[in-house]
């Protein structure tokens, strides 16, 4: 595991002390999993985002709909076996 070193504001840490005590966990404990939470909701905004950019781009929407009456042809084809 990498060693990572930062400085934080004061009422931040207060804060991170505080509630390290109350859970009885060590800060850096907390700080890992604050960032995970924090990078997971990055992640997923990214993934909106992109969906939201793809649902206006003429060219993936043809795409998508190729795919779909590919998918039905199939799905039809298998029905009638």
């Amino acid at each position: 595991m990498a060693t990572f070193t930062s400085s934080l504001p004061d009422n931040l840490l207060d804060k991170l002390s505080a509630l390290a005590k109350e859970l009885q966990l060590p800060k850096n404990r907390i700080i890992e999993n604050a960032l995970e939470i924090y990078l997971e909701q990055v992640e997923k905004a990214s993934y909106i985002n992109s969906y939201k950019q793809a649902a206006t781009d003429k060219d993936i929407l043809m795409v998508a709909e190729e795919g779909m009456q590919e998918y039905f042809t199939a799905v039809n084809n298998s029905e009638a076996n």
